[in-house]
Order: structure tokens, then sequence, then C-alpha cells
């Protein structure tokens, strides 16, 4: 992979550059689109794009990781039936211009830096970097919110993905240095700073999901199912977000097993978010530790979302010295792992990884320490 400063260094002289952050979920996962809460926070691994306008409606882009060129016209764009990386750009301009916004035609050239797969957001990051650039050559702008409520339509409808908000409004609007306890329901956002005595490491594991392969849509779907039964007996219920431990034993026989165990995962993720915004702000990373695992556990059992290589690398990450807790990233099914590291610890922690785990194709994982970033903007050197 090509390093960032090869990649500015190397794209024309007048083109802009811009750059989205990817994301890291702390804890919260998959209660985004339960109307639930979630602790993201932006790390410094970028998804890069340099920009030139063109005189015409054609959008033309060189993706550097696939070193594919893709070309469409703004006036004549339809989703794909197998989507691929350019239909998640081919969204983002459509409901850019589904706001009133008239584009104008562009020179692209994409470079990413965050593993495609791993639950850290590739994509989100990608949908963010174009928004901001496209609509910034366009003279146009439009609220941070709104831009990221725009790439989650276009992850819909043009990428398959019944995705929640929180990827696209963590990239879009969280501030450097701190995490962003965010309410999926009313997008209120409350921040809070990540003590200096711990260190988010994650570790990929080497298995890479694919969202719109259907496990990640089925969850979905299952919560759905589970919502619709509960209001047969708690009519003012809309999501799970609505739903108490009470109400869940109650409909126990008609929930089934299956939809009892993942509306178990949602309602008891949703509590162990706010203890553990409760717990950075007091600085008891203890308790910040045992709830990421407690969620891992969550995850594996009830959600149904881990793979053996997950377990595996969760297993190594626990037993090293100064691991606090650790859980698997993002939507599951392979990806990456987040250990919350004393930070003392945080170098003896990666070479006992590195020494312990290998990918399926026999080496060393792939590990990143989260440095909290700002979120998607034009790019200056100085």
């Amino acid at each position: 992979m090509i390093q960032a400063a090869q990649f500015v260094s190397d794209v024309a002289s007048d083109a802009r550059i811009f750059r989205a952050p990817g994301r890291v979920n702390i804890i919260g996962e998959h209660t985004d689109y339960n109307d639930g809460l979630v602790l993201p926070t932006n790390t410094a691994l970028y998804t890069w794009l340099a920009i030139k306008p063109r005189t015409d409606r054609v959008v033309s882009i060189l993706a550097k990781n696939f070193e594919e060129q893709r070309d469409f016209n703004l006036d004549a764009i339809e989703p794909s039936n197998k989507p691929e990386w350019i239909d998640y750009l081919k969204g983002v301009c459509t409901e850019i211009e589904a706001t009133g916004i008239t584009l104008c035609g562009a020179e692209i050239v994409i470079h990413g830096e965050i593993p495609i797969g791993g639950g850290m957001s590739s994509s989100a990051s990608l949908e963010l970097v174009m928004a901001t650039a496209m609509l910034a050559i366009s003279d146009a702008s439009l609220p941070a919110q709104e831009i990221a409520k725009l790439c989650q339509r276009a992850e819909h409808t043009f990428a398959g993905v019944n995705c929640g908000i929180m990827d696209q409004f963590s990239i879009a609007c969280c501030g450097e240095g701190q995490a962003i306890l965010l309410d999926c329901r009313s997008l209120d956002t409350r921040p809070v700073v990540i003590p200096e005595e711990i260190t988010l490491l994650i570790t990929d594991s080497g298995v890479n999901h694919k969202l719109s392969d259907g496990g990640y849509n089925q969850r979905a779907i299952e919560c759905q199912d589970a919502v619709a039964i509960i209001q047969e007996r708690y009519s003012s219920v809309t999501s799970l977000r609505d739903v108490s431990p009470k109400q869940m034993h109650s409909v126990t026989e008609q929930l089934g097993d299956l939809l009892l165990r993942r509306c178990r995962h949602v309602i008891t993720e949703i509590e162990r978010v706010k203890t553990v915004f409760d717990a950075l702000n007091s600085g008891d990373i203890e308790t910040v530790g045992q709830l990421v695992s407690r969620s891992h556990s969550s995850l594996r059992d009830d959600f149904e979302v881990s793979c053996d290589e997950v377990e595996s690398l969760v297993s190594i990450t626990n037993a090293c010295k100064g691991v606090l807790g650790s859980r698997m990233v993002g939507a599951g099914f392979g990806g990456c792992v987040l250990s919350i590291v004393q930070a003392v610890h945080v170098e003896a922690v990666r070479q006992q990884i590195a020494q312990e785990y290998r990918t399926n194709n026999g080496k060393s994982p792939w590990m990143h320490t989260v440095a909290s970033t700002m979120p998607a903007a034009e790019y200056s050197a100085t």
C-alpha cells in the first residue's frame, strides 16, 4: 500500500486534496440501527482523495488500492445489481443532488489507508471524503449532520447495506482527542476525553467481512421482527431502544430463542454504553475494560457475529499483561479486534500479539494504535 505522503506528492499540483478518517467504536455494536446509543471515536487512518473539476458532468475516478479506473455520468446514475466500491460514490452524488445542489464533473484519485472489511468504517470514510470534496469543488456546502445523513442514505440505496447512522456521523462530526456518546435517535451528542492511562489498540484478524453479503442485513431484519412481536403487547415500542428488560422477558415465549437473544444483546449493549461513558468520565478504566469484554461475549453468544479467528485473537489479547478487555469491532463476521490496554504496556502487548497470532496467510497481524483525529475535511500540509 502506498503511503499518504507519497499519494499527496504524486497527485497533480493543481488538485485539491481531502481526507476522511476511519472510525472505531469503543462500545455500542448493532445498536445504531435500533435507535440506540454508541460511543465512537475517529482514528488517524484516512481515505485520501485528490480532485479537479471538469466542465462536463462526467466523474472519472482512479482507485489506487485496486488500480481500477471507473467513470460515470451525473445525469445517468443507477444502482448496480452487485454493489462495488464505485456504487458508494454514485450514491453520494445522487443523494447530494437530491437536496437541490447541482454538482460538476470531476477527475478524482482515491487512496485508502483503512483496512477494508475490518470494521473501521472504510466505506463510510469513502462516502464522507467524496461528499466533502464534491461539495467543495461545486461551491456548495451542507451542515455536517446533513452530509452524514445523505451518506447513510447512499449506503442504503446504492450499496444495499441497511446501516445505522453511527459511522457517517462520527466521521463527519467527532472532534479531535475525544469520543462521542451519540444518541442514534435524536442525534444528540456528548463528548468524552479518553483517559491518558489507556490506549485503544486495533488488531486485524485477517478475515474480511462484506456487509452486503447478508449477515448484517439479516440481523437488522431479526431486530425488526422482534419489535413487531413486542409491539403486539406494548404499542408504544417503535424500536428495541424502547424495550425494557421486563418487557422483553414478558414476551419470551412469543419471541422464541433466537429473537430473544438478539433483543438481549441490543438492550444490554445500550446499558453498557451508558456505563462506559460514565466510567471514561471518571477515569474508571477497569470498568471500561470489563464492559468491553462483556460486549464481546454478548456479540458472540447472543448476536452470533463472531468467528473462530476473532475468538482466537480475543483470547490471545486478553491473556496479555496490561489488557483490560477486548472485543470484536464493526458488524462482525471477521474484521478487527479492539483492546483496551494500559498505556505503559502497549508496546509489550503489540509484540506478544505479533508472536502468538497468525492470519490465514501465516503473517503477523496488522495493528494500529488509535489516535483520535478531526472529522472529514480538506487537507492542508501547513
